[in-house]
């Protein structure tokens, strides 16, 4: 059955990298701007942007909708296309402010699938990261997909590797149970195989703990 090669992935990995305490930060503000702010960069850059809206003492969204377009420029410019992510850190805030009177609670009670037709709805937020807020900062069950997941579970042969997001997503939600916690360190643990050890181009078969049951031509 897949769905005992799906957990048996699970168990590995857990047993190998240990819990990942994954979304890393100090509130739920913060995990949600980390979610924008992470798009097409590495976490480090993400995390000096975080320090410098920090200092500025800005992670609210009321305080960072006041902050002037070039400032907020300047403080996210670590994180690449820092233009276009001060738009959709702003359009998100005002969205918590004026539609929910400053609330991120109450916005984030919304039932999953509301909550991410609204954030769908926002530009430039697309699905991993409306489901990365969803799970994170929402606390609500949903699978998040990335390109790790693609790579490695393609790499399994359990899939084909040019299935769609949604699709793709559909497949760990009927071969997992549908628990928080699990979902929350699935994810983290993909990130963390793919990041370190499944890479693209390099990847270190040897230190693999799913070697034995790889079909990748290195394995």
């Amino acid at each position: 059955m897949d769905e005992a090669k799906y957990l048996d992935v699970f168990e590995r990995l857990a047993n190998h990298f240990g819990p990942r305490q994954w979304w890393p930060a100090e509130t739920t503000f913060e995990v949600i701007i980390g979610a924008i702010l992470t798009q097409q960069v590495a976490w480090r850059n993400v995390e000096t942007a975080i320090a410098n809206l920090k200092r500025r003492d800005v992670l609210d969204a009321a305080r960072l909708l006041a902050v002037p377009d070039e400032e907020l420029w300047e403080l996210i410019r670590p994180t690449r296309f820092f233009r276009q992510k001060a738009t959709r850190l702003k359009d998100f805030c005002r969205v918590v402010v004026d539609d929910y009177h400053g609330d991120l609670s109450a916005f984030l009670a919304q039932e999953a699938g509301i909550l991410r037709a609204r954030l769908l709805g926002l530009r430039g937020i697309g699905k991993e990261t409306a489901d990365s807020i969803i799970l994170y900062a929402s606390g609500q069950p949903v699978f998040v997909i990335d390109s790790y997941t693609h790579r490695i579970f393609s790499r399994l042969g359990l899939t084909s590797g040019s299935e769609s997001y949604d699709k793709l997503q559909a497949r760990f939600v009927q071969n997992l149970p549908q628990e928080l916690v699990l979902f929350n360190e699935y994810h983290a643990l993909i990130v963390t195989l793919g990041h370190h050890i499944c890479r693209t181009q390099t990847p270190h078969c040897g230190q693999c703990p799913l070697n034995d049951i790889c079909q990748h031509p290195n394995s």
